[in-house]
């Protein structure tokens, strides 16, 4: 028998073992040859040898039965004597060449005896590499991170490779106030803290959806203790007055789930409205005839053709008009003749009489004929010219194009209902309420600012410098002479001073969004669509290119964003677009990183595709349950932890870690803005007779902002 023997196994299943040890161990330790050794603690681990390699198992559960026993002829009995037991969850195989790798593939027999774990082992476990024996990292192999430690061993770091981790989209889960924030700053610090083979990161893309505005100071520090890493993760931070989307950015989906059009009526008109307001922006810069007065003329066509002797106003009302902005028009196309046709049934308008508006008497068949011809003409003509017309509106509803949201209100339903309607239906009625909802949110500043529905212009290359400014890298488009929005946010950041100035002409590795104060009704929205179009760009790289910008979108109370829910009957843009990213968003190099306090809330679609998990105490019976069906049944004796784990300790399973382990997150320095606040400490101290400063957060609260006692 091995002098590390210290029991042997009894029971097997797929992945526990159960053990009795050895009635001559005395203790739950055990001497040899280099140090005494733990026998059975929880969370220590066992070695089962089978062969050459060596099961890994940790120890789940501990206990002792006292068995009394019997003579053979049954006539004496004698006192019992206890024997222990243990449970341990089989997580991992130590080859023949010392290699540690996760799972089993070989299992134990009945009778097959259990060692106690030497130091070598949990080198090869943890990975712990000596100097002397350090070899350059293999960044897609290698578990190299440190990002804790083990609360049983407390020699040894609990690292985690960040490819794996990042790659396949990662959970940290916990309830309020166990540590999310400061486990997640203590891993992107701890990224920015490493030596990569004698390199630092310098193009790292971390976006960071703060709900809470907590994030600013772990990555800024305070002004009496900067951030140390401030110079090289130039962080930059988007307050409310810099979290502005503007609203052509939105496709269809957006504008029905921010407006709710009914889908019988509201919903066609609204979408044919659209096209309209945008097809008019793209042919105006393609020098093209916009939809609108394309429907017109048609329409104008179809009535000439009717030829009836009492022909109402439909032709002459704001003909002049029309015929004005159709000859101001910068097209390439000649508009000589179809001026022509319209100016000969101008000629025509001197028969209409008031008020019945009414044509008096018969309009001349001849003049009708040749005007509708010679119109049907020319549009044949135009149509041939520009192959009907490249983008139509049906295709231009989805692409980012500017168009007046005024506009749109005011003009545009008008055109997409007059070429709907017909004298029996109401359906001007039907769409006045989508209308007045409109204009509602334009008057709302809560809703129009952040959204830009007030934005009287288009602004200059305004997709590549929003898409620059969310990921960091506005310093590739600024132009100091530009004076739009984002120029001038990004400029006040490089005017400031201390820790919030930004690092001129250096990309920001972490970009930190507020949304603290936007109002919930466009909450989802502008979340939803900053994930769509960050997809949407990285999908459009070359192939050769793609995944060569990969980056981290991290969800602060994700319930927020992605709920398994809907709330009422429609279901959220946001969780529509996070669940495409969670499907698709890996081989463009686009990783989520999920933080919840009730993952049971949680869309199963994203969180079924994490990878990675690091699980906080979690104390809520349903959420304990939704977690154990996330990970491999395996690990269920591990989760049974979750309810006791102390502050800042977790379970972490999953890819990004060579073993499902519990360990003690490293220290977020500096810590993010979400300490627990101090009752007791407060209740009893002397404050200030301004504190709170009643009228300048009311005189802020009042203007949208928050209250800065330093401005």
């Amino acid at each position: 028998m091995s002098e590390r023997s210290i029991g042997k196994v009894i029971s097997v299943d797929s992945f526990r073992a159960y053990i009795r040890l050895d009635d001559d161990l005395k203790s739950l330790y055990k001497s040899g040859y280099e140090d005494i050794f733990e026998v059975a603690r929880i969370n220590s681990y066992i070695i089962i040898p089978i062969g050459a390699d060596k099961i890994v198992a940790m120890v789940t559960s501990v206990r002792a039965i006292d068995e009394t026993e019997f003579e053979k002829n049954k006539a004496a009995i004698f006192l019992t004597k206890s024997a222990r037991y243990l449970v341990a969850t089989m997580i991992g195989t130590i080859e023949n060449s010392g290699k540690y790798i996760q799972g089993v593939y070989n299992y134990p027999i009945l009778d097959n005896p259990v060692w106690y774990v030497t130091s070598q082992d949990l080198d090869n476990i943890f990975d712990q590499k000596k100097k002397e024996d350090a070899e350059e990292i293999n960044f897609e192999d290698d578990f190299y991170l440190p990002i804790g430690t083990s609360p049983s061993f407390s020699d040894y770091k609990i690292k985690i490779n960040p490819d794996k981790f990042f790659g396949k989209h990662a959970a940290i889960l916990g309830n309020t106030g166990s540590g999310k924030s400061c486990t997640f700053a203590s891993i992107i610090q701890s990224m920015f803290d490493f030596d990569y083979n004698g390199k630092k990161l310098q193009n790292a893309h971390i976006i960071i959806f703060d709900t809470n505005g907590e994030y600013k100071q772990a990555f800024q520090g305070t002004k009496e203790a900067p951030y140390k890493n401030l110079e090289l993760v130039n962080p930059f931070h988007i307050d409310k007055d810099g979290t502005r989307i503007p609203f052509w950015f939105m496709n269809f989906a957006d504008f029905d789930y921010l407006f709710e059009p009914t889908s019988g009526t509201q919903a066609p008109v609204f979408k044919h409205a659209l096209g309209m307001a945008k097809n008019q922006t793209q042919a105006v810069s393609q020098k093209l005839i916009p939809q609108a007065f394309l429907s017109r003329l048609t329409a104008i066509i179809q009535e000439c053709e009717d030829n009836d002797f009492k022909i109402k106003n439909t032709i002459y009302e704001g003909l002049d008009e029309f015929g004005k902005e159709l000859s101001a028009l910068d097209t390439d196309f000649d508009k000589t003749n179809l001026l022509n046709a319209l100016r000969e049934l101008l000629k025509e308008k001197s028969k209409l009489t008031k008020p019945d508006k009414y044509v008096n008497g018969n309009v001349s068949s001849s003049v009708l004929t040749e005007s509708s011809n010679g119109l049907r003409k020319e549009l044949s003509l135009y149509y041939t010219s520009v192959n009907k017309i490249e983008i139509a509106k049906e295709r231009n509803i989805d692409l980012p194009i500017y168009f007046s949201f005024q506009g749109l209100i005011e003009r545009f339903f008008d055109e997409a209902i007059n070429e709907q309607e017909n004298s029996g239906n109401r359906l001007r009625e039907f769409v006045s309420t989508l209308r007045l909802r409109l204009q509602s949110y334009l008057s709302d500043e809560r809703i129009s600012q952040p959204l830009l529905l007030n934005q009287p212009e288009e602004i200059p290359n305004a997709l590549a410098k929003f898409i620059a400014f969310i990921l960091g890298d506005f310093c590739k488009v600024y132009k100091s002479a530009h004076t739009d929005i984002f120029t001038n946010f990004y400029k006040k950041q490089l005017d400031k001073e201390e820790i919030e100035k930004l690092v001129e002409d250096k990309p920001s590795q972490v970009t930190i969004i507020d949304m603290s104060l936007l109002p919930y009704e466009v909450l989802e929205t502008i979340t939803g669509l900053i994930g769509r179009l960050i997809l949407d760009f990285v999908s459009r790289f070359p192939e050769s290119d793609r995944g060569k910008l990969p980056m981290v979108i991290a969800l602060e109370e994700a319930q927020n964003y992605i709920p398994e829910k809907n709330r009422g009957d429609r279901e959220s843009i946001a969780k529509k677009v996070f669940e495409r990213i969670a499907r698709e968003g890996r081989k463009y190099g686009i990783s989520l990183l999920v933080s919840s306090q009730r993952p049971s809330e949680l869309s199963k679609t994203v969180l079924s595709q994490c990878n990675s998990f690091i699980i906080h105490r979690l104390q809520n019976p349903e959420d304990q349950k939704y977690v154990r069906q996330l990970v491999s049944a395996a690990n269920e004796d591990i989760l049974q932890q979750l309810p006791i784990l102390p502050q800042q300790h977790v379970v972490i399973m999953g890819d990004a870690v060579r073993t499902p382990v519990q360990a003690r997150m490293n220290n977020a320095d500096p810590r993010p803005n979400s300490n627990n606040p101090k009752f007791v400490e407060n209740w009893t101290m002397d404050l200030p007779e301004n504190f709170p400063n009643y009228e300048k957060i009311a005189e802020a609260w009042e203007k949208g902002e928050k209250y800065n006692p330093s401005n």
